[in-house]
């Protein structure tokens, strides 16, 4: 016959006294009160394991913090647990495990995490856009939230204040980031799904504006404007640069000399210096030599070819030219990106070939096997329409200084 266990009452428990040795009290299908010889009192729960029905025991806290009724309402929740042959011990360390990893996995600490990867990818000035962006519009508001608690309603309240003001395109930046960093969460198995994925949806698309730039006529007026305003003589420098090579100005400020090949006209720009992370190489014309040629006392000795002016150990900052186009009067009307469009307008107009055009743009061609045709082919075939459209430079600077000049200016 089984042995009947007497349940223990509340003042059993009280005036449980320690002995030398550890023992327990028993209340019955399982529960215990262990009573160490330092006088502390535990609840355990002995019970057998489901499958290996290996016998361990099961704490339930310390009396008095645990009462009578707690530790037996504790043990109905765990045998509730056995009789599915659920294991409570590691029922609880799930949870537990589930709780530590909610209050570790906020949306900052995975977004810090995504940004290590993030960064490797972009530009050191992109990559700062990006976290800054997220310091100043999400983190304040959900940073601390644990990322399985993220959900599209959630996200679009933290992103809605933003498009209230009209700023479409940094909401649509802000859209795209949080779902990297969700899609980020799903591939590192912090989350089953990305709740995330539509909230674009719910805003209002961003009217794509162009780069302000000037009509192919207003090249002579400009480099009027350029040959007598009043700045720093390495600012001069960059806008013909980039003229002259129709690169972007934050990979136009990083050049080096050290990427110039003078014996093949050539400028390898490496990967990490271009946008889309693909090495790119332009063909230079004797106007960009030229160019190269009357900066080199002044830079010949350093690594960038456009020193920084208060580091020169450091390149120019890629705003340099903006600013300064800004203050030659043309405000609204052209910036320094602008100017790629402006030799792209005139090319087209000129009937080159558009495939051409975009590779010298260093433009990403979706078509593998095109793109490999640009690098062997359109290489000679950029070099001939990079000659006519330095050529066309020169021209409109008729009258005006100008640094590229071949015949104008040879030396500095």
């Amino acid at each position: 016959m089984a042995r009947i266990t007497t349940p223990l009452t509340n003042t059993e428990v009280k005036q449980a006294k320690a002995r030398d040795k550890e023992y327990n009290l028993s209340d019955g299908e399982g529960l215990q009160l262990r009573i160490k010889p330092n006088g502390s009192k535990l609840w355990l729960l002995n019970y057998s394991r489901p499958y290996t029905k290996k016998r361990v025991n099961l704490g339930f806290g310390k009396y008095p913090d645990i009462s009578l009724a707690d530790a037996r309402k504790l043990r109905a929740e765990a045998r509730t647990l056995l009789a599915k042959n659920i294991d409570p011990m590691e029922h609880r360390d799930s949870i537990s495990n589930h709780q530590k990893e909610k209050i570790e996995n906020t949306l900052l600490n995975v977004a810090k995490k995504w940004f290590q990867v993030k960064k490797s990818a972009v530009t050191p000035n992109y990559a700062e856009d990006i976290w800054r962006s997220l310091e100043l519009h999400v983190f304040p508001y959900i940073g601390k939230r644990p990322i399985s608690e993220i959900t599209a309603p959630i996200a679009i309240k933290t992103v809605k204040p933003i498009a209230e003001k009209g700023s479409l395109e940094t909401v649509k930046r802000i859209n795209q980031r949080l779902n990297e960093i969700m899609n980020y969460a799903v591939n590192t198995g912090l989350i089953h799904s990305n709740p995330l994925s539509g909230v674009k949806a719910a805003f209002e698309k961003p009217k794509k504006k162009s780069m302000p730039t000037i009509k192919p006529d207003e090249l002579p007026q400009f480099m009027q404007a350029l040959s007598i305003a009043s700045i720093k003589i390495v600012t001069r420098y960059i806008i013909e640069w980039q003229l002259h090579t129709m690169i972007r100005p934050g990979e136009a400020v990083k050049a080096r000399w050290s990427e110039i090949d003078f014996e093949q006209k050539l400028w390898n720009i490496p990967a990490e210096t271009m946008k889309r992370k693909r090495p790119h190489s332009v063909p230079l014309t004797k106007q960009a030599l030229n160019l190269l040629t009357t900066i080199k006392p002044i830079s010949g000795h350093r690594e960038y070819i456009f020193p920084a002016d208060r580091n020169p150990r450091s390149h120019a900052n890629e705003s340099t030219a903006n600013a300064a186009i800004k203050r030659m009067g043309y405000h609204g009307k052209l910036v320094a990106h602008g100017l790629r469009a402006l030799a792209s307008t005139t090319l087209n107009e000129q009937g080159f070939d558009p495939d051409v055009i975009e590779a010298a743009l260093a433009h990403v061609d979706s078509n593998e096997v095109r793109r490999a045709y640009n690098r062997a082919d359109y290489l000679k075939r950029r070099a001939k329409m990079m000659d006519w459209w330095s050529d066309h430079i020169e021209k409109c600077s008729t009258g005006s200084f100008s640094l590229s000049g071949t015949k104008l200016l040879k030396a500095v």
